[in-house]
C-alpha cells in the first residue's frame, strides 16, 4: 500500500480542521510567549492604551476603533494585558478564516489550506501578532472586505453588500489607509465587467451611506481638527532618494513574503526523493475573474503602498506589511496550477514549522540573550506593574490624593497610566497630543514627572526642568529588569507635583 503524510489526508478529509489547528496553535504560541517573557506592553501599546482611557473620537494616532476596543479588552481582562493580547490574536484568528473562505471560493477546500498555511508564514514575518493597533484591526477587517467583494462581484450575492459597508465602514474608523484600501476596490470594479455591473445597481447607493453613516463623527472630527492636510509632493531633487527609500520598502515586502517562494521552490521536483509518487492536492479550475481578483489584490496593493510610501518618504508601508501581503499566500496557490504535487512533506512541513515559529523564538532569545551582550535594553523586560505600583503609592502617601496625571518621558508615562487608577497621560513636549490635559489643568489636578535618571540624583534633563522648573527630584527608584545580564538597572528619576490645595 501507498504510504501517504496523515497531514496530506487530513488536508484532503478534513481542510478546515487542519485550518482551525494550525491557526489556534499559532495564536496561542503567542499568548504563552507574553504570559512568560513580556513584562510591559510592546511597541507603542501603553500609549495607545493611555490614549483609549480617554475615548477621544480622534487623536493624533489616528482613528478611534482599535484605540478603544484595546481599552475595552484591557478592562474586561480586569487591567491586565493579558485581555489585550488576546484581542489581537482574535484579530490574526479573523483573518486567516476569513482568508480561508475566500480561498475556498476561488481554489477549492483542499487548496485553501495551502493558501492560509503559506500566508501564515507571511504575517508571521511581516507584522507584528501582539502589538495590538490599528495595523492589527485593519487586517481581518481588510479579508472580509475582501472575501465580501469577492462574493458580490464574483459570485453576485447581492445579500453581502450589508457585511462589506459594515466593515467598509469600520476600516475607516481604524486606518487612515482605508481610503487608499477602498480605492483599489473601486479600480478593480470600474475595471472587470463584472464589477461595472454590481455597480450599476442600487446597493452600491444603499451602501456607501451605511459607510457614511459610520464614518461621519470622525470625519466631523477631522473637519474641526483641520487635519485634513495633504503631504506635499516632492521636489524633483529629491525623486531619486523617494525612488531608493521606495526600494527599501518594496525590500522588505519581499523579505516579508521570502517563505512564500521558499516552500514553493523547495517543493520543486529537484527536491523529490527518487521513486516518490507525491501525493497530489487538487482544486477545480479557476476562472479568469477569480485569477484577476487573486493577483490584482496581491499586488496592487502592495505596490500601489510602496510608492506613495516611497513619494511622501513614511517610514513604512501604507496600510502596514500585514494588510498589503494578506493575498501573497493565496496568489501563489493560484499560480501553482490545479494539481499541486506535495514532494517531500516531511522537508516542506518543517520547513513551514520553522518560518512560523521563529519570529517567536526570535523574541524569546532576545530577551533571554541580548542583556549579556549589553548592546540594548528590550522595553518589554520593563517592570510594568512595579512601576505603575510604585509611583502610584508613593503619589498616595505624599499628598493623600490618588494619582490622577503623569507627565515627563511618554514612554514611562505611559507605563504608570495602567496602574488600576488609570491616571491620565500629559505629554508635556506636546501638549496638543493630550487635548484632555493641559499645564494648567496638570498644576491643578497635580501628577507624578517622571525621566530616565543619568545620575545618582535624579536631575532632570533641561527640557522637563523648563517646563515644570519648580519641582523638587526625588531620589530615582531603580527597577530590575526581566533578565538583568550585564545592564544596568533601569533608573527612574521622579518628582511630584503636589494638587492645589494641599
Amino acid at each position: 500500500m501507498r504510504f501517504t503524510s496523515l497531514v496530506i489526508e487530513l488536508i484532503r478529509a478534513r481542510p478546515r480542521l487542519i485550518v482551525w489547528i494550525a491557526v489556534l496553535l499559532q495564536a496561542a504560541m503567542w499568548l504563552l510567549v507574553a504570559l512568560l517573557f513580556y513584562r510591559s506592553p510592546p511597541g507603542s501599546l501603553a500609549t495607545l492604551l493611555a490614549f483609549g482611557r480617554e475615548y477621544q473620537v480622534g487623536t493624533d494616532l489616528g482613528p478611534p476603533l482599535s484605540i478603544w476596543l484595546a481599552d475595552i479588552a484591557y478592562r474586561v481582562a480586569g487591567g491586565h494585558m493579558f485581555g489585550v493580547y488576546v484581542l489581537a490574536e482574535l484579530c490574526e484568528i479573523a483573518t486567516f478564516i476569513a482568508l480561508y473562505h475566500l480561498a475556498r471560493a476561488v481554489v477549492g477546500t483542499q487548496q485553501a489550506v495551502l493558501a492560509v498555511l503559506l500566508t501564515m508564514t507571511v504575517l508571521a514575518f511581516s507584522s507584528s501578532a501582539l502589538d495590538f493597533g490599528p495595523l492589527v484591526l485593519a487586517r481581518p477587517l481588510w479579508a472580509l472586505l475582501l472575501l465580501h467583494s469577492w462574493q458580490i462581484i464574483g459570485q453576485r450575492r447581492g445579500n453581502a453588500w450589508f457585511a462589506w459597508s459594515i466593515e467598509a465602514g469600520l476600516l475607516l474608523l481604524t486606518t487612515p489607509a482605508a481610503i487608499f484600501l477602498l480605492a483599489m476596490l473601486v479600480i478593480f470594479a470600474l475595471a472587470t465587467a463584472g464589477g461595472r455591473r454590481t455597480l450599476r445597481a442600487l446597493d452600491p447607493l444603499f451602501a456607501l451611506v451605511v459607510v457614511a453613516v459610520l464614518a461621519l463623527p470622525y470625519a466631523v472630527w477631522l473637519m474641526r481638527a483641520q487635519t485634513l492636510v495633504l503631504p506635499a509632493l516632492p521636489q524633483v531633487a529629491d525623486l531619486s532618494a523617494r525612488a531608493i527609500h521606495a526600494a527599501w520598502l518594496l525590500g522588505g515586502l519581499v523579505l516579508g513574503a521570502i517563505a512564500v517562494p521558499v516552500l514553493s521552490f523547495l517543493n520543486a521536483p529537484l527536491f523529490a526523493g527518487k521513486g516518490e509518487e507525491a501525493p497530489i492536492i487538487y482544486r477545480p479550475p479557476v476562472e479568469p475573474l477569480a485569477r484577476n481578483f487573486v493577483y490584482f489584490f496581491a499586488l496592487a496593493p502592495a505596490l500601489g503602498a510602496v510608492v506613495i510610501s516611497g513619494l511622501f518618504r513614511f517610514e513604512a508601508v501604507v496600510g502596514g506589511a500585514g494588510v498589503v501581503l494578506v493575498m501573497s499566500g493565496l496568489a501563489m496557490v493560484v499560480a501553482a496550477g490545479d494539481l499541486i504535487a506535495m514532494r517531500g512533506a516531511r522537508m516542506l512541513r518543517t520547513v513551514w514549522a520553522a518560518a512560523v515559529v521563529a519570529p517567536a523564538a526570535g523574541v524569546v532569545l532576545g530577551v533571554l540573550f541580548m542583556p549579556w551582550t549589553g548592546t540594548g535594553e528590550i522595553a518589554t523586560s520593563m517592570p510594568a506593574r512595579a512601576i505603575s505600583d510604585f509611583f502610584d503609592e508613593s503619589f498616595a502617601r505624599r499628598t493623600n490624593h490618588r494619582l490622577r496625571a503623569v507627565a515627563g518621558e511618554t514612554q514611562l508615562a505611559s507605563l504608570i497610566t495602567l496602574h488600576s487608577g488609570r491616571p491620565h497621560l500629559f505629554i508635556d513636549a506636546n501638549p496638543a497630543r493630550t487635548p484632555w490635559m493641559s499645564q494648567a489643568k496638570f498644576s491643578e489636578s497635580g501628577g507624578v514627572v517622571v525621566w530616565r535618571a543619568s545620575d545618582t540624583a535624579g536631575t532632570p534633563p533641561p527640557e522637563i526642568l523648563a517646563r515644570f522648573p519648580g519641582i523638587v527630584p526625588e531620589v530615582p527608584r531603580a527597577f530590575e529588569w526581566l533578565v538583568t545580564g550585564r545592564q544596568q538597572l533601569l533608573r527612574i528619576g521622579w518628582a511630584i507635583v503636589r494638587p492645589k490645595g494641599t
